[in-house]
């Protein structure tokens, strides 16, 4: 018997060289329109992306009042109210529909990474403006001026300052955390338990595994509000002045904090690619819009956006402190002010400690 040859253009299994290549061109295409999807060619245009009706916006997922994924998988908080906001106005003063969000969950490792590689439009995840994330970023804002807080029980009256720390009492922070040490520093005593998020703080003292938690006010006012009637907020201020470590001019060194001063101070930004400074600039004026009062009276879609976030009573005290007479406390920021990365720290006086 003759084996016939395959027909000229054929392969013995029937496909010609021809569909051959084109399928794998066309293979080819879908693999660089998912590499394309996955931000691998650089840093996203967040303009372009608004006017093409779909923008990818970082935050976090894990943090209740600021950054929060429900069992639904919707979005809420303080931090993705104001970037749904932004992108919304941008789009309004662009006069194309509001875009298509999809959220993206940026722990803070990774942030200055998501945003180099396109991986996201924005990032607005409790993310602090410092100079050295500016090296990398840009940043819109600040939108949220926050300082270093206890959370406590409601029912427990023993931690009421910073100084009740250190009689033996134990404080709960995220490993490494700088401001948890420089705690330890000044009160020795103090029993430092370190976890690895502040979720865990949060359930060990709701269990009396630790008497108080130390991180942003904003963070704590968050799981306060969060579960109602169990905790309280307590401020952090130094009882005198004291020398504790720091930077100055990027080198490791002892700073001075002067008495009653407020024990850090954290500026919320947006970060975005530093390749697109018009569309920071338009963030920063969204973001003042969104800090307008009303013309017939109110409050602004800001404040209204923080009440519904951490609750009237935490954003009553957070304004009343502010206003207090010779306060050194902020209530709104100043947006697009970011003198404060440059200005230097205090060095501690020589011979003191």
């Amino acid at each position: 018997m003759t084996r016939r040859s395959p027909r000229p253009g054929r392969t013995r299994g029937g496909r010609s060289p021809l569909r051959r290549i084109t399928a794998l061109t066309v293979a080819a295409g879908v693999l660089a329109a998912t590499a394309t999807a996955c931000g691998s060619t650089g840093p996203r245009d967040l303009e372009a992306d608004i006017r093409s009706g779909n923008v990818v916006l970082g935050t976090k997922y894990d943090q209740p009042g600021l950054g929060l994924q429900n069992p639904g998988g919707a979005i809420t908080g303080f931090d993705a109210s104001v970037s749904t906001f932004v992108v919304n106005t941008l789009a309004d003063r662009m006069g194309v529909p509001h875009p298509e969000i999809t959220w993206k969950e940026t722990p803070s490792a990774q942030r200055e990474t998501f945003i180099r590689n396109g991986e996201v439009d924005t990032i607005a995840a409790t993310y602090s403006i410092t100079a050295a994330r500016m090296k990398d970023v840009a940043f819109a804002g600040p939108y949220l001026i926050t300082y270093q807080g206890l959370l406590t029980r409601k029912d427990d009256d023993s931690v009421r300052s910073l100084t009740d720390l250190g009689n033996g009492k134990k404080l709960c922070s995220v490993t490494g955390s700088t401001p948890a040490q420089n705690v330890k520093a000044l009160l020795p005593n103090v029993q430092l338990q370190e976890y690895d998020s502040y979720s865990s703080c949060v359930e060990a003292l709701r269990r009396g595994k630790v008497d108080a938690v130390t991180t942003d006010e904003i963070i704590l006012a968050g799981y306060s509000n969060r579960w109602k009637d169990e905790f309280k907020l307590v401020p952090m201020t130094y009882p005198e002045d004291v020398c504790v470590k720091g930077k100055i001019d990027g080198a490791e060194a002892l700073v001075l904090k002067k008495s009653g001063s407020p024990f850090s101070t954290e500026r919320y930004g947006i970060g975005m690619s530093k390749d697109f400074p018009g569309a920071v600039e338009k963030v920063d004026a969204a973001l003042k819009t969104m800090m307008e009062v009303p013309a017939g009276g109110g409050v602004s879609p800001w404040e209204k956006s923080l009440r519904d976030a951490l609750g009237d009573e935490t954003v009553d005290e957070m304004i009343t402190r502010a206003n207090a007479p010779g306060s050194v406390y902020t209530f709104v920021p100043p947006v697009g002010d970011l003198s404060f990365v440059d200005s230097a720290p205090t060095p501690c006086p020589e011979g003191m400690k």
